[in-house]
């Protein structure tokens, strides 16, 4: 019986490095350091103003960790009574229309991405002009008046349906995947829809949800709609307005004190635990933190590769 010759691998060596390298490496670490400091400081600070007292921190003098520890401005904000249902109604319309938007501006993607149909350009152009010519506030509001949406919740959802910067993003992925991929897929039966259910929304996962991240936020943070549209309707009103009131309750209530009249605008001694600078600092941390939970969910879709250039036709 032939004996066996255990071969041991030897570790590869390391080339030895130039000066040159290792100061790069030094400075890029440097440079990487210095730049996650800044990132993160501005939200470390906000947060450490927000568990902060609110009359300590007009003092000043806070950066990344409290001096005086309290959750009284957290337990301020959520007193409110209608901010629960707020927050339903945004987690709502941020779900609905992140996906409808997403979804019809891919269906209008794929449409205008085709070389062979015949209005291509001029849709293209028609929708690249609403970028630069818009009717103005009041014609707006007429036609939303006229379209039947005030005190609806489908006028968070079908004004921003399609997002025409969304829509060149997405057209212009599509329009980089191998098109042999498609004609193999026709020679084989499928139509357009199987193309774009089947082929295309798969391979554009990276940049839909690069996308949905956008428009998430938008459709999160917007405040503005609900007072031009439903600020009438209570059952309406979103988790960024009734933040917005909050401070608004807050500044008043600061006015008041400061002239001598601390209950005038409050209406109770709560309002003098908070100062509109923590409920602000606040009002971030909050408004925030669901984005915060979100992104690391869809942040490896921006940094995931996509070998397309390698598909061979």
């Amino acid at each position: 019986m032939a004996e066996l010759a255990v071969k041991t691998k030897k570790p590869k060596q390391r080339r030895p490095t130039s000066l040159g390298d290792r100061i790069f490496d030094y400075a890029n670490y440097t440079f990487l350091t210095l730049l996650m400091v800044v990132t993160l400081y501005p939200f470390l600070n906000t947060l450490a103003v927000s568990l902060n007292d609110a009359n300590d921190s007009i003092r000043g003098g806070i950066y990344v960790w409290p001096r005086e520890w309290t959750l009284d401005n957290y337990k301020y904000v959520l007193a409110e009574a209608t901010i629960f249902h707020a927050t339903m109604i945004s987690i709502l319309r941020t779900v609905i229309g992140t996906i409808a938007t997403v979804f019809c501006s891919a269906m209008v993607a794929y449409t205008i991405s085709r070389q062979d149909y015949v209005l291509r350009k001029f849709v293209t152009v028609a929708f690249i002009l609403t970028m630069y010519i818009n009717g103005g506030l009041i014609p707006n509001f007429l036609l939303i008046r006229d379209l039947g949406l005030i005190d609806s919740f489908w006028v968070y959802i079908w004004p921003g349906l399609i997002g025409v910067f969304n829509l060149i993003i997405i057209r212009s992925f599509i329009e980089g995947l191998p098109e042999s991929i498609l004609e193999s897929a026709r020679i084989d039966g499928a139509g357009e829809y199987r193309n774009f259910f089947s082929i295309v929304l798969p391979l554009c996962t990276p940049v839909l949800a690069t996308v949905a991240l956008f428009t998430g936020v938008y459709q999160w943070n917007q405040w503005f709609d609900v007072f031009l549209y439903n600020s009438s309707n209570i059952d309406l009103s979103t988790l960024q307005y009734e933040l917005q009131k909050i401070l608004q309750n807050s500044n008043a209530s600061m006015s008041a004190k400061s002239a001598g009249d601390a209950f005038a605008s409050a209406g109770n001694q709560d309002a003098n635990a908070v100062t509109p600078f923590s409920i602000r600092a606040t009002m971030t941390i909050a408004a925030s933190l669901p984005i915060i939970m979100v992104y690391p969910f869809l942040q490896k879709y921006f940094v995931k590769g996509m070998t397309v250039g390698g598909v061979k036709g």
